[in-house]
């Protein structure tokens, strides 16, 4: 049996999906919640299998395959849609770039600051967000740019939350050591470099904005551990430099970040690097080839 690829019904599906409600996907798609149920069960029908729960409502075991497929799906043809519009588009007057908290923009600033001389009347937004809502955006044209950062070893491709991503160009922009930072009269504050492993037991900050997450530690130490004191939701240094100082528990930051306030000590085993690289479409618009041809 071949699956409908309606994006209209599966569009439908994933809203109901996620917001667990036939009204609320109705009122977000603009349209009656009786075209919203007609639609979910011509999906089922053509499937021949139940895929949503109505009381409460959620995803039976085949909707939540189904979902897994469904989300891509949609980005995708939604990128495609993007990149023929973007063959045929005037030159755009705008510059959106998101960028990730913790990714190294000193030298995207400054390849901004004279691109800003050279086209005055270009509009540019900058936006803090995630790396997988920049790289969504990207590919569906509310971003030209997206500026991301994450850790790796010094041969390994940076891992991003992409590979069901519509694929973009990369260009690397920095590469700086990581160090852990706690507070100047921590007993490991004067050691000349840690294992990761070793202090899988610590007290950790659980910061996935404002420092390396612990989920990326733990797989970079292949070791259990690393869980939270303290949970930390925003993406503030300020904020989470006083947290570390006052003993509330340990991260992980590029070395560009740690504040000196506090003790930094490399991380010497697993070898790693953070790694921050400019993502844009592979046929970027005219500002942002000139934008790239000023970083190189």
């Amino acid at each position: 049996m071949l699956i409908p690829m309606d994006p209209h019904l599966l569009r439908t599906f994933t809203a109901v999906a996620r917001t667990g409600s036939f009204s609320a996907a109705a009122q977000e798609l603009g349209y009656t919640q009786s075209a919203v149920s007609q639609q979910i069960a011509a999906l089922e029908a053509d499937l021949g299998m139940p895929l949503l729960t109505r009381r409460p409502v959620g995803t039976t075991e085949a909707g939540t395959r189904l979902l897994e497929h469904a989300e891509p799906l949609l980005l995708r043809l939604a990128a495609v849609r993007t990149e023929l519009r973007r063959l045929v588009a005037a030159p755009s007057a705008r510059l959106a770039v998101g960028l990730t908290p913790l990714a190294d923009s000193g030298a995207l600033a400054a390849a901004l600051a004279r691109l800003r001389v050279e086209q005055p009347l270009l509009r540019v937004t900058v936006e803090t967000t995630d790396a997988a809502a920049a790289l969504a955006a990207l590919a569906t044209d509310g971003l030209d740019l997206a500026l991301v950062d994450g850790i790796a070893a010094p041969t390994d491709p940076l891992r991003l939350p992409e590979a069901d991503q519509p694929p973009t160009a990369a260009l690397a922009v920095s590469e700086e050591p990581l160090v852990l930072v706690l507070p100047p009269g921590h007993p490991l504050a004067h050691r000349a470099a840690l294992r990761l492993a070793d202090l899988a037991d610590a007290r950790w900050l659980d910061a996935p904005e404002a420092a390396v997450p612990l989920a990326a530690l733990r797989a970079a130490a292949r070791t259990d551990g690393f869980h939270p004191h303290l949970a930390y939701r925003g993406t503030d240094p300020h904020a989470l430099t006083a947290l570390v100082a006052a003993g509330h528990g340990l991260a992980v930051l590029p070395r560009r970040c740690a504040a000196p306030a506090l003790a930094a000590v490399p991380v010497g085993e697993p070898r790693l690097l953070h790694r921050t690289e400019l993502r844009h479409p592979r046929h970027p618009a005219a500002a942002v080839t000139r934008l790239l041809d000023l970083l190189d």
